[in-house]
């Protein structure tokens, strides 16, 4: 039943996850539009990626190499520790790195949860805590992107300014899926089997 409730999870639009998010995390628990509801929503929905990507990695140790730690005494833990979590580490990395990079280009749940579109101070100015950081509206790049195109006025300034928001948000988004490749094939090199 858990298997079947996350594959369904992993099947909701990300819209849904951003009206979950502003129902539960900024109005139930008034946490305004901020930071921390932004980044659990985003948890909630790139958890059901994770745990199956994570799960499949898992899957592909072969029960040869749990059997034998098991028969050389291994306790089970001993085992887990040894001799499947090395091995599976590369797919469980891989996919904890997607799921940033999904996490990334979401725009529905950010601009319910986290976004203000216009700001007149930078995140760390003004505080007057250090928690109230994590308690603030946010720009993230992808609703920039959004407001840019679609909510100003357009001349030839905010061409720029699209086109250059856009090639920064996918250099960032390319460098997050080559970093999961390198460290995949590191590990990969690291414990082969």
């Amino acid at each position: 039943m858990v298997r079947l409730a996350i594959l369904n999870l992993a099947g909701v639009p990300s819209i849904i996850f951003g009206l979950f998010g502003f129902g539960l995390f900024v109005i139930f628990l008034d946490w305004n539009v901020s930071l921390l509801a932004g980044w659990f929503t985003l948890a909630f929905m790139v958890l059901p990626i994770v745990i199956t990507a994570s799960e499949e990695a898992l899957r592909s140790i072969p029960q040869g190499f749990r059997e034998s730690s098991l028969a050389l005494g291994a306790t089970k833990w001993t085992m887990i520790k040894t001799s499947v979590l090395p091995f599976a580490m590369p797919g469980i990395l891989t996919s904890s790195i997607l799921g940033v990079a999904r996490a990334a280009g979401e725009t529905a749940p950010i601009m319910f949860t986290a976004a203000y579109a216009k700001r007149s101070e930078l995140p760390w100015e003004g505080l007057e805590h250090w928690t109230d950081f994590f308690f603030q509206g946010v720009m993230a790049l992808p609703y920039h992107i959004y407001v840019v195109s679609a909510k100003i006025p357009q001349n030839e300034y905010t061409a720029d300014m699209q086109y250059g928001t856009a090639f920064i948000f996918l250099l960032l988004v390319v460098g997050i899926a080559s970093l999961s490749i390198m460290l995949r094939n590191r590990l990969r090199k690291k414990y082969r089997w």
